[in-house]
């Protein structure tokens, strides 16, 4: 329910106003002044405020400005001098609409619908680019971030790394013989230890840590102010976790998997493509020896 809070230092008006608001279906409350209005704004969401342009202290313009500024909330200004204030003073403090006194409810209520349709209008507008910003950086199957969005993050991270001194670690990790997994138990069983495995990445991680499928069984982790040798206990972290899943196909017996991992740490004012190469030479080391390791690459300036 859309909840309507009227200002007005009339209390005929404002008992008079919440009547019909209560009565045309609105959660409403009142306010005499526009400090009480903005008490009430700091413990509740409202959708809309009524308010009357003449109010003790604050007037209703200064008030629409704050709340503008301030909060996600609608302002429609009553005045009953149409001489001394027009129609631009109060759009232009960021009122969505202005009515004269008296009020004449029918009027008033056609406003407040227009306001409340194309406030609703613009929330789901929003929030649809939300969606369509969030799939545009998502990996679909395992709902991580995806390698483009790795490549974006990781040049922030740099350069915060540059600037402030801050250490930064990467790992890479790939699934050990994933395609015998696939051809062993089907694609669909594949897709479930993909799923399975970003579950596990991410509850080893922290909230500033960030998560990638760098595509097909490869996976990458960014480590924000974290140096190589704590990189190394969060990568054994990760594997003992994976290690230790089982997985249970319907028609076969249970397995498990392991991960291969390539661990290093960023050195000052080096190229992205660098950095990230260094993780996949450590990777490929780990599989070099044997599968189911850790390998740690230090830059060749800082070695």
């Amino acid at each position: 329910m859309d909840k309507i809070l009227i200002v007005d230092d009339d209390a005929g008006i404002r008992n008079s106003m919440q009547e019909f608001m209560k009565g045309a279906g609105y959660n409403s409350f009142t306010a005499s002044n526009a400090e009480e209005a903005l008490e009430l704004l700091k413990s509740d969401i409202v959708d809309v405020v009524i308010a009357d342009i003449i109010l003790i202290g604050m007037d209703g313009l200064e008030l629409t400005d704050f709340i503008k500024q301030n909060y996600d909330t609608d302002v429609i200004i009553m005045t009953g001098y149409s001489e001394k204030y027009s129609y631009e003073d109060a759009i232009n403090k960021g009122a969505s609409d202005l009515v004269f006194k008296p009020i004449h409810y029918k009027e008033l209520m056609l406003r407040l619908k227009r306001v409340l349709k194309e406030r609703h209008h613009t929330k789901e507008r929003t929030q649809m680019l939300k969606t369509l910003e969030k799939l545009a950086i998502t990996d679909g199957l395992t709902k991580l971030y995806n390698s483009r969005h790795f490549y974006s993050q990781l040049e922030i991270e740099i350069g915060r790394c540059n600037r402030y001194g801050h250490s930064l670690a990467l790992l890479l990790l790939d699934i050990d013989n994933f395609k015998k997994c696939n051809d062993t138990y089907g694609h669909l069983e594949g897709d479930k230890v993909l799923v399975r495995l970003g579950q596990i990445i991410k509850s080893c991680l922290r909230t500033m840590d960030s998560a990638y499928r760098y595509g097909g069984e490869e996976f990458t982790i960014i480590l924000p102010e974290t140096t190589g040798k704590e990189a190394k206990n969060v990568a054994q972290r990760i594997s003992d976790a994976v290690e230790s899943e089982r997985f249970s196909p319907e028609t076969r017996e249970d397995f498990s998997i392991t991960i291969s991992i390539g661990v290093t740490e960023y050195y000052k004012k080096e190229q992205l493509s660098t950095f990230i190469h260094r993780a996949d030479k450590a990777m490929y080391k780990s599989k070099a020896k044997g599968r189911n390791r850790i390998s740690f690459l230090v830059a060749e300036k800082a070695g």
